[in-house]
C-alpha cells in the first residue's frame, strides 16, 4: 500500500469542497450586487475575493500533485500558467493528465482574474466584467470535479501498485 496517494486523494477532495464553497459565495454575492443593493460595491468585492480564493484552491491542488508526483513545480515568471499547462500533460510512467485541455482553458480565465485581483484595487471591478466568470462557474466546477474524480481513481489504483494493498484488501 502506498498511503501518500490516498492521502493526496483525500486532500484533493477536501479542497474541492472548499472550492465549492467559494464558488457558492461568489455566485450569491454576485446576485446581491445585481439586485440594486446600496451595498453592491461590497458584494462585488466579495465576488472578487471568492473567485481569487477559488483559484488559489485549484492551484493548491495542482501544487500538491506537482510536488508529490511530478518532482516539483515549474519555475520562472510564468510558473502559474506553466503549472496549469503541466496538469494537462500525461507524464508517461508517472501519471495521467490531471485535467483536460478544455478544463485548463476555463481555469485560465480564473487564473488571469486572480492576477488582476492581486494587482488592482477592488473598486476597479464592475459587475458586468465579472458576469462571465460567475456564469461560467457551474460548468467549470463540474468539469474540474469530473477530471479530478478520474484522477482520484488513478491515485486509488496507484496506491496498491506495490501489491501489498491488494493482499490486505482480501483479508478484510
Amino acid at each position: 500500500m502506498i498511503p501518500r496517494y490516498l492521502v493526496l486523494r483525500e486532500r484533493i477532495e477536501a479542497e474541492l469542497t472548499d472550492i465549492g464553497h467559494a464558488s457558492d459565495k461568489a455566485m450569491q454575492a454576485y446576485e446581491e450586487a445585481r439586485s440594486n443593493s446600496p451595498l453592491a460595491d461590497f458584494f462585488l468585492d466579495s465576488v472578487a475575493i471568492n473567485l481569487h480564493s477559488l483559484y488559489n484552491g485549484v492551484e493548491r491542488i495542482f501544487e500538491w500533485i506537482a510536488g508529490e508526483l511530478d518532482g516539483g513545480l515549474p519555475t520562472g515568471p510564468t510558473w502559474h500558467r506553466d503549472l496549469l499547462t503541466q496538469m494537462t500533460l500525461e507524464v508517461e510512467g508517472v501519471r495521467p493528465a490531471v485535467i483536460r485541455p478544455a478544463t485548463a482553458q476555463s481555469l485560465g480565465a480564473y487564473l488571469r482574474f486572480r492576477h488582476l485581483v492581486r494587482n488592482l484595487y477592488t473598486w476597479s471591478f464592475e459587475a458586468d466584467k465579472l458576469s462571465d466568470l460567475v456564469a461560467g462557474l457551474p460548468q467549470m466546477l463540474a468539469d474540474l470535479e469530473e477530471d479530478l474524480g478520474v484522477f482520484g481513481g488513478f491515485l486509488a489504483a496507484a496506491s496498491t501498485a506495490d501489491g501489498i494493498g491488494r493482499q490486505t484488501e482480501s483479508l478484510g
